[in-house]
């Protein structure tokens, strides 16, 4: 048997503040994971999620933009000690700040389950790009590295319909935060 032992997440979200990694898994198990995120600045896709996702403000607050089924975006507020529930399959994404903390529940993965990632125009609201990831392990941060792959080329961001361009973000690398896992969404 396993040996059970409790996780200080005073401790690990102490540890995210100074670190360069954005995300801690607390555990991987073939039927669930946690992980402690910190905001991160620039998040703009929306994440389709193949399973259940639980958020729990540790810190902060967080504006979770979200599609309903008929494509309209919404907004609701995940205050500092609130929690949501998002099902399998909203499009949503986590938008917080970098001093802020949200503890996620998740199951892992099975091997036919894929994540989705998509990017919509500022200007006319077509979707600009969609990546498709095959999510074994968190620890490979796939929403970073999305985004390397999204703000690394001028024609991801570049929307068919109307031709604007979504910038990079300036003066950093987007959204990078090294091989240590998942963030919500």
């Amino acid at each position: 048997m396993t040996e059970l032992r409790a996780v200080d997440l005073g401790r690990i979200t102490q540890m995210l503040g100074t670190s360069a990694k954005p995300v801690s898994i607390l555990w991987q198990t073939p039927g669930s994971v946690a992980f402690v995120a910190r905001g991160r600045e620039h998040r703009s896709e929306f994440h389709v999620d193949p399973s259940d996702e639980v958020m729990y403000m540790l810190k902060g607050d967080m504006e979770l933009h979200y599609l309903t089924d008929t494509g309209e975006e919404r907004v609701v507020l995940i205050r500092e000690g609130e929690i949501l529930h998002c099902p399998a399959g909203t499009p949503h994404s986590p938008r917080f700040a970098p001093d802020a903390y949200v503890l996620v529940l998740e199951r892992t993965r099975r091997p036919d389950e894929h994540d989705r990632f998509h990017w919509y125009c500022r200007a006319c609201g077509a979707r600009l790009y969609e990546a498709v990831r095959q999510v074994g392990d968190y620890r490979e941060d796939p929403v970073s590295r999305v985004y390397e792959e999204f703000y690394g080329s001028e024609s991801h961001r570049t929307c068919a319909r109307c031709g604007d361009v979504m910038p990079a973000p300036s003066g950093e690398a987007p959204y990078i935060g090294g091989a240590s896992g998942f963030s919500s969404g």
